[in-house]
């Protein structure tokens, strides 16, 4: 029998019909960061685009081919693959280059190669290919040429956005609560994501990008906690895993909803309508159990005990003080204590002491390796699936629609084969599948989308599992330290991902190529990490370090307590 607030799972189940009914409530919202994370894909996407065309056009030559009207020439136009030459009424000849027009001078016939005089022009505008993309922020605002690296700068900043918004939104639900910031970042990720689509300039639409991502990242930070504080020990890892699938439906919704809306601001309305309902019923929501007990909340907390139990069909026996014990409000990081002991410990605790040995050094380094790639990865992997060739809308939803079994599979395997058995062998066969991609012949699209699917399965099982990992490699006294680190690793990531695929344009298996190598090399250094299954949490660095080389024989008595911390951090 555990003891504590854990206590409540075992009397009023581990996820029963309360904890169900919350928990797909919740994680229905986290679809909505999936969408507002990927929705830049087709946002700013880039469609095929000229100089300026004059005007009275007559006659249109590309290569081998001819028209009247630039519409009929876009299907066998390839930006570098030489310019557009057009004749106007008045008999002047131009060549039309994305970035530039020339002139020909005293040109007699109207053939394609020309090889007199010419004087060259800057765009006064643009002309755009509208067969896919109807409009987007580049062609509304024309972010291209010298304009370009504004579009390619719209998802750093949001993924800067994610960063600033996982700390300040995690620290604040410490201090105020999970149900208010579930309840306000809902609501402004409906207020911002609207106002998006209504912005009529690129600096206000990459400000309220910016103020979006920060409440997306603020829910989903807040929700893992959340279902992490609602869901008992014996399911815990399956359900704070299939977050993330929820996050990938939302990747999904951005491929269908891309497809069938070529208009941006009309895309953007409906991505922020579609999980809007959920704001008729998030105010429902009680406060976690955990978070009243810690901060003394005990009749509130007596309330929701007996919800629960009525919910599942339970008689209300349960008592407040029956779960009060010596760890009682130990899941706050910020609740001040009574013991001063407790408080001088904490205060000089440091990233420095993840490092204080070359043991713990190497780990903590192989750790940071795996947050890191896990991040760089999926975001690669499903920012970058539109540039793999074939159907953008059909790869972008393969990348969401491949996480879903990634992360089932991954609990099976980490519950039996262990945690560094599932890590190291999914890092190493995605490391590969992406440096296979090197020898993919340019025409056969499949096999290279086919390898970069599976290096976007295989890093997902890795992404997935390294929060619990990291759990268990770390002592209870710099746990927390450990993995908020390791998530600012995952955030920084996060951040580089968009710049890593912008390589595409130097080669479009570029991006793939680079987290293949790093893959590799990381899941080679995790094999090298000890084994954390069926180990009990230390609670000392010398504990930790000892793991792998040695049987630790802690008493576990309070390790679901710790564990629970842990994740929550």
């Amino acid at each position: 029998m555990t003891t504590g607030v854990e206590r409540l799972f075992d009397e009023l189940g581990h996820f029963k019909r309360f904890q169900a009914c919350l928990y797909f409530a919740a994680i229905f919202q986290a679809i909505s960061c999936g969408i507002h994370y990927l929705a830049s894909v087709f946002l700013v996407q880039t469609p095929k685009f000229l100089c300026d065309a004059p005007s009275n056009i007559t006659d249109i030559l590309y290569r081998n081919h001819s028209s009247t009207s630039l519409a009929d020439i876009w299907t066998h136009y390839k930006p570098g693959d030489g310019p557009v030459v057009v004749r106007t009424a008045g008999g002047d000849q131009w060549e039309l280059s994305p970035c530039l027009k020339v002139l020909r001078l005293d040109a007699i016939n109207f053939k394609y190669e020309f090889f007199g005089n010419k004087t060259v022009e800057s765009c006064g505008g643009f002309v755009y290919d509208h067969s896919e993309v109807e409009q987007s922020i580049v062609t509304d605002w024309d972010l291209v040429c010298e304009k370009e690296w504004l579009a390619k700068l719209a998802q750093p900043t949001f993924m800067l956005g994610v960063l600033i918004g996982a700390l300040v939104f995690g620290d604040v639900a410490d201090r105020i609560g999970r149900r208010p910031i579930l309840m306000a970042t809902s609501l402004c990720q409906f207020l911002f994501g609207v106002t998006v689509a209504f912005t009529g300039n690129y600096y206000l639409f990459v400000l309220m990008r910016f103020l979006l991502a920060m409440v997306s990242s603020g829910y989903l930070v807040v929700v893992f906690v959340y279902v992490t504080e609602f869901t008992g020990i014996k399911v815990r890892t399956w359900t704070s895993m299939h977050v993330h699938a929820a996050f990938a439906v939302g990747i999904m919704v951005v491929a269908i909803v891309g497809y069938l809306v070529r208009v941006w601001w009309i895309y953007q309305i409906i991505l922020t309508l579609s999980t809007s309902p959920f704001l008729l019923y998030c105010w429902k929501f009680p406060e976690t159990p955990f978070y009243l007990m810690a901060k003394g909340r005990y009749k509130e907390a007596q309330e929701l005990l007996d919800t629960m139990a009525y919910f599942n069909g339970l008689p209300p026996t349960l008592k407040v003080s029956e779960l009060k014990d010596e760890c009682d409000g130990a899941l706050l990081n910020d609740n001040k204590q009574e013991d001063g002991k407790v408080v001088e410990v904490k205060k000089r605790l440091s990233i420095l002491d993840m490092f204080g040995s070359l043991k713990m050094a190497s780990r903590s380094a192989t750790c940071w390796a795996i947050w890191f790639i896990g991040s760089l990865g999926y975001y690669v992997f499903s920012l970058g699936s539109v540039n793999l060739g074939g159907n953008q809308y059909i790869n972008l939803f393969l990348a969401g629609a491949v996480e879903v079994p990634s992360y089932l599979i991954g609990c099976f395997a980490m519950d039996r084969v262990g945690r560094k058995k599932t890590c190291a062998p999914a890092l190493l066969l995605g490391g590969v599948a992406c440096m296979l991609i090197i020898v993919v012949p340019q025409d056969i699209e499949i096999l290279a989308l086919v390898l970069s699917m599976t290096g976007k399965f295989t890093i997902a099982i890795a992404f997935g599992l390294i929060y619990l990992y990291t759990c268990e490699l770390y002592p209870t006294i710099i746990r927390s330290l450990a993995v908020g680190s390791g998530s600012m690793m995952c955030r920084v990531g996060s951040v580089v991902a968009p710049f890593c695929v912008y390589l595409a344009d130097i080669w479009i298996y570029l991006p793939q190529l680079i987290v293949g190598i790093l893959a590799f090399i990381i899941g080679i250094l995790t094999f090298f990490l000890p084994e954390t299954l069926g180990q009990p949490l230390t609670s000392t660095l010398e504990e930790a370090e000892a793991l792998g080389s040695k049987p630790n024989k802690k008493n576990t008595a309070v390790d679901v307590l710790e564990m629970n911390q842990s994740i929550k951090a």
